[in-house]
Parts: structure tokens; sequence; C-alpha cells
């Protein structure tokens, strides 16, 4: 069984027992949540697919832990035109382990 659900504008297909690192989310390590965005859910032949969601199916979810992802490094040049900018941008995520999929 699993499901493609939607956090943090990314779609992710998680199944019982993952681990996911997704866009990070305002909760406690430790804490449950639960994620009403399923796309679509897998169970062997039965596939359902929402419009655009599947109503009345959840996902629930124990946070994990809170981090920073790798650096990822942006580097704007013109040529001959004496002009170079360098940023760097590491972005926050929550690693969740999905317990359930509740139908």
């Amino acid at each position: 069984m699993y499901a493609v659900i939607k956090a943090g504008g990314k779609q992710y297909r998680v199944s019982p027992g993952q681990n996911v690192k997704i866009e990070q989310v305002q909760a406690d390590v430790g804490a449950t949540i639960e994620i009403a965005d399923v796309l679509m859910v897998a169970d062997g032949d039965k596939v359902k697919v929402g419009t655009p969601t599947v109503s009345g199916v959840k996902v629930s979810a124990t946070v994990v832990a809170h981090g920073r992802g790798p650096k990822v490094r942006i580097f704007k040049m013109r040529r001959r035109k004496h002009y170079q900018k360098t940023q760097g941008h590491r972005q926050n995520y929550t690693e969740i382990r999905v317990d359930a999929i509740n139908q």
C-alpha cells in the first residue's frame, strides 16, 4: 500500500514505515501530524486517484527530526561586464515517519 501526498508544493510517494524529508512543518519532534492532501492511494490492484485530492483519506505521520539540507550555490555572471554575484542557500526540512494511511 502506498500513497502520493502533497507537502510544501512537492509530491512524495510514501508507504507505512517509510522516513521522508518534506518541507519544514511547524511541529515538535515526536508530535503526530495528519496530511490531508492525498493525491492518490494504491492498495494492490485498487487505485484511487483524486480530483485533485482523494476525499476521506489522510496520512498520519510522526515528526522524527528537523534539519537543513545541503548548501546550494548560486553564481551569476555577465561576461565582459565585470559583474559577478555569489549566493548560497540551505533549505529547511522536517523528517517524518509515515505511520499509517487512513482510508
